[in-house]
């Protein structure tokens, strides 16, 4: 089973390893025995509200680059409220943004969302009550990777959100480290990635750092085998 990382990405016609599929993440906190292997993604994010699900099974996924904001003009203007009923109505109308936005994601079939950007507090709560867990902030490199891994497209426009645009995973999890502030979402299962993710727990930054080290060290001499499977005696 140690070798199962090197062997799951490995080349065997080649004879050969790509370590871009080997991603090893360091957390301190724990012991060093409990260090595991995640196949799949994993991203250093946590659900965008704590109240949501933090298991989702047979993932359909909808990766986007547009925020969940109403949309800002493109020139300056000025907007006069001189009542508390025009503040209504305004409030009404953002909240009417944020539902449409959410109606077409669900209208999609997606069951769990991925956003570059951020959510206003009032979409996030919105995306809670409907059930649709939810991540932000997740870098572009990141994206393209679960866009590859998971089959999907990144969608630039809610209105553009259709099924045939969703990725797919067999499971999508929280893992929390000692507290649920410290917490890392895994992505597994995915149709078209081989891709595996060694998390290494330690002490201390210096615990975790030397770990990393031996586990690469490791992982270069069973390569040197893949290549050359002879052993001098």
């Amino acid at each position: 089973s140690r070798l199962y990382p090197l062997l799951s990405v490995a080349d065997l016609e080649r004879r050969d390893v790509n370590f871009d599929l080997i991603k090893v993440e360091g957390k301190v906190g724990g012991r060093l025995e409990e260090s595991c292997l995640i196949q799949g993604i994993v991203l250093d994010k946590d659900l965008a509200h704590p109240q949501m699900a933090k298991e989702t099974k047979d993932a359909k996924i909808c990766i986007l680059t547009c925020p969940f904001e109403p949309p800002k003009p493109k020139t300056k203007h000025k907007l006069d409220i001189k009542s508390a009923e025009d503040y209504k109505k305004l409030q009404q109308q953002e909240a009417n943004y944020f539902t449409e936005m959410v109606d077409l994601v669900e209208k999609s079939g997606a069951n769990f969302v991925i956003c570059q950007w951020g959510f206003d507090d009032e979409a996030n709560h919105l995306l809670m009550q409907r059930k649709l867990p939810a991540v932000r902030w997740v870098g572009g490199v990141e994206l393209e990777l679960i866009a590859i891994a998971t089959g999907g497209r990144i969608v630039p426009r809610f209105q553009e959100l259709t099924a045939d645009k969703l990725g797919k995973a067999g499971l999508i999890r929280e893992i929390t480290f000692g507290t649920e502030k410290d917490a890392m979402l895994v992505i597994e299962g995915c149709p078209n990635s081989k891709a595996v993710t060694i998390i290494v727990r330690g002490g201390n930054q210096m615990a975790v750092d030397e770990a990393r080290r031996c586990i690469h060290d490791a992982i270069c001499c069973v390569r040197n085998l893949i290549k050359d499977p002879h052993v001098l005696c």
